[in-house]
């Protein structure tokens, strides 16, 4: 039997129509719109696998890309599993890594050496925080983070540092102006050090493509067809990145679905897939609307809230499976409530025999802070978890430490790398040193560790500086030559072994020993790195650059979803959005209050709380079988306590796919409440009413004007108010304007109390 006879009859490629339809596409532009779990991957990776083995197209002329490197390995593996045999020149991986891949072979065309440094976002954050000392820009007035952001936001738009001044320089803006001050010197900054960051590795692949139209024909010949994953996630560098590569043939396959489009926060534009059919005139559109994943009534709620939204391209999930069980609601007392909730009913599905193991569970939330009580609650119960975008490994200090060294060792201009390291461990390079030493290389015009060798001559350093420079220097330049004949792995090893790093760790206590294990986890991952490099250098000249530049590359581009383990015996907690792509027994989205879920500022827009309840969408389709939803009806949230409601979310599941639980403690307390002779909480700010399954809420303000309700409470410092759950009080200060209004209110039983006002429900007191 012929490969491609075998490629046809595997059960592991048998096919739905739509889905055939999309495989057995040949040529021009293809856009398939693929629900969730409606095995998109497996389409994907069939149409390589087609065109290779069917219609004889050579490997090395398909370009395949995805957003998250576990998702090009998968990819590789299945379409290796198809073959029979490796895809061997197929080029297959994360647009970053591709463009990286890009930038290492022609990083000379746009003034960089190819062994340039990737800033992740810690270094990149650094390099802005230097850059706003410098200029004298306020880091308590303007972010760091939120300046970066913006920086961010311009390059992913493909917006030049010199057209955002332009623009803004002069602007009414003050925090733009900032920007427009930090943007130009951050930018010459990662230059002056060799270095592009994360969003330059498209924005300067796509400059490369823009000034050197012989390097994009090149490209545009060798890959004969381009085909794209998540497509809906794209911004616009990565669409001209994509568009550009395929403009000449224009066999471009597009997979994606709108109604996840969930990351327009960084620069996603829902529009690249909405327009696809314009901008690529002739498209073939095929829906995949099958569902392998859920139940039915976990699809009925998915496709009733995303109904709700407006700018999408209609399609409907539908399944084989049968109904299953209802969504459970819970409603519970608070945050803490809430995660004992939680863990005790992870528990009850494992003795139950619901799921087969803590692995099989996930909790999604809206934003991170979120896991803390969930942290402590599954730590009194020793249940076992793993938290998705947590500390990562590549971000422990002394996994950066080593880096650092590494990264010079490659890099010799980078800056941020030596002053990182030049003392570490202690070699007599103080603070005065190092004042002095930066002062020279300005002069000079020099990088920092081209000026040690000028520093010898310098009577403005001490003289143990001087040694200790020297000695580091040569350190550096030691390891530098060794870099060109060495593995990483043994490169590593012995840069760790010379430096006495282990024992230096050894030293700092059990918390030393800890970081002591995971730099050997380091070298031994490293150790693993080269048998999986021969593809970086396919085709090109090994002496552009080294393993270890490769290595860098590819510690620089991990993400947090790299580093889930999805076979360990844990129960994962994660950010809704960091749950896109996978799928679970068992989910709980927790949080479900209006403010937090949606988000407050989603209401500034319509297309904000569009992006929301997409966002909502996948949460719930990351459900196999059994679906959770949880609030509470208080929680604290930066300091501040706030009396919530259901979020508007939950109204969209219809009420016939539910079933309405309280907390143990929730119905403990309103016992109590009805005992002394007062109205419990559930009647106050709004509750569902038991299985009915129907929401009962209060008024909203605008149903009464403020002058004709004699109940509604001046929310003015000495004001007397009650609560429904506090009592009677005194306000002792306001802050905030309109949606934000927050009041102190010093309570006679219970004491101060941080109140968001339009949750708080406050009437006038006595």
């Amino acid at each position: 039997m012929t490969a491609s006879a075998q490629l046809a009859d595997s059960p592991t490629t048998r096919l739905n129509p739509e889905q055939r339809l999309a495989v057995e596409h040949l040529e021009g532009p293809l856009l398939v719109l693929a629900g969730a779990g409606s095995g998109k991957t497996r389409v994907l990776t069939m149409r390589v696998a087609r065109l290779i083995e069917e219609h004889g197209v050579p490997a090395e002329r398909i370009l395949a890309v995805t957003f998250t490197n576990k998702a090009a390995g998968e990819m590789k593996d299945r379409i290796r599993r198809l073959l029979g045999r490796e895809p061997t020149g197929a080029w297959i991986g994360t647009f970053h890594s591709l463009g990286a891949r890009l930038l290492r072979r022609h990083a000379g065309l746009i003034g960089f050496d190819s062994a340039f440094t990737i800033f992740d976002a810690d270094q990149s954050l650094r390099e802005v925080k230097r850059v706003m000392a410098q200029l004298g820009v306020d880091p308590k007035k303007w972010q760091p983070k939120a300046i970066r952001g913006v920086i961010s936001d311009a390059k992913n738009r493909l917006v030049t540092p010199e057209d955002y001044t332009a623009e803004h320089n002069e602007g009414f803006d003050p925090f733009a102006r900032a920007v427009a001050r930090v943007f130009p010197e951050y930018q010459r900054g990662l230059r002056a050090q060799n270095a592009l960051d994360f969003d330059d590795l498209l924005v300067s692949t796509v400059d490369l493509f823009d000034r050197q139209p012989e390097v994009l024909a090149r490209y545009q010949k060798r890959f004969a067809f381009v085909l794209v994953d998540e497509y809906q996630d794209t911004n616009r560098a990565q669409f001209r990145f994509l568009e550009a590569i395929a403009r000449a043939h224009g066999n471009l396959m597009v997979v994606g679905d709108d109604d996840q489009s969930i990351y327009g926060w960084r620069g996603a534009d829902i529009r690249n897939i909405l327009d696809f059919e314009a901008t690529f005139p002739g498209t073939r559109v095929v829906r995949l609307e099958t569902n392998y994943r859920s139940t039915d009534t976990i699809l009925q709620a998915a496709n009733a809230v995303i109904r709700r939204n407006v700018n999408r391209k209609e399609k409907t999930l539908r399944t084989d499976r049968e109904a299953g069980p209802r969504i459970t609601l819970a409603e519970t007392a608070d945050e803490v409530d809430e995660a004992n909730w939680i863990s005790e009913r992870v528990e009850r599905l494992l003795v139950d025999g619901d799921i087969p193991g803590y692995r099989s569970a996930a909790v999604l939330y809206r934003t991170n802070a979120h896991s803390r009580a969930l942290e402590d609650a599954f730590r009194r119960r020793g249940m076992p978890y793993q938290i998705v975008g947590g500390v990562r490994f590549y971000e422990r200090r002394e996994i950066q430490d080593v880096l650092a060294y590494l990264r010079l060792i490659s890099n010799p201009q980078d800056s941020a790398a030596f002053e990182r390291v030049v003392n570490l461990p202690r070699r007599g390079v103080g603070d005065t040193t190092c004042a002095a030493l930066r002062a020279l290389a300005e002069r000079e015009g020099v990088g920092l560790l081209e000026a040690v060798a000028l520093a010898q001559d310098s009577s403005e350093i001490p003289t143990g500086g001087r040694r200790g420079l020297e000695r580091f220097a040569a350190l550096i330049q030691d390891f530098s030559a060794r870099a060109g004949r060495l593995s990483v792995g043994p490169l590593i090893e012995e840069l760790v072994r010379e430096l006495g790093l282990l024992e230096h760790l050894r030293r700092e206590g059990p918390e030393g020993e800890d970081r002591a294990d995971n730099v050997q986890e380091l070298v031994a991952g490293a150790m693993e790195f080269e048998a999986r490099m021969g593809d970086e250098l396919e085709g090109e000249p090994s002496d552009r650059f080294t393993e270890l530049d490769l290595f860098l590359q590819q510690v620089a581009l991990v993400t947090d979803l790299d580093m889930h383990d999805a076979r360990a015996e844990a129960v994962t907690l994660m950010t809704l959005h960091n749950a896109k792509g996978l799928e679970y027994p068992a989910v709980f989205i927790a949080g479900l209050e209006d403010g937090l879920f949606p988000l407050s500022r989603a209401y500034d827009e319509p297309s904000g709380l569009e992006e929301e309840r997409r966002l909502f969408y996948v949460g719930i389709t990351r459900a196999e079988d059994r679906l959770f939803l949880t609030w509470a009806r208080e929680r604290r949230r930066a300091g501040d306590f706030m009396i919530c409601r259901l979020s508007p979310f939950a109204e969209d599941v219809p009420t016939e796919l539910v079933d309405v639980e309280r907390s143990p403690r929730l119905q403990r307390e309103d016992e109590a409440y009805r005992a002394q002779g007062r109205r419990p909480r559930a009647e106050g700010p709004g509750t569902w009413r038991g299985n009915e399954s129907r929401w009962e809420g209060p008024p909203e303000p605008d149903d009464f004007p403020d002058d004709l309700n004699q109940d509604r409470a001046r929310l003015v410092r000495g004001e007397r108010v009650v609560h429904a759950t506090f009592g009677a009080g005194t306000i002792v200060e306001v802050s905030g304007f309109g949606r934000d209004l927050k009041v102190v209110v010093d309570f006679d039983s219970v004491g101060l109390k941080r109140l968001l006002a339009r949750y708080a429900e406050l009437e006038r007191g006595l």
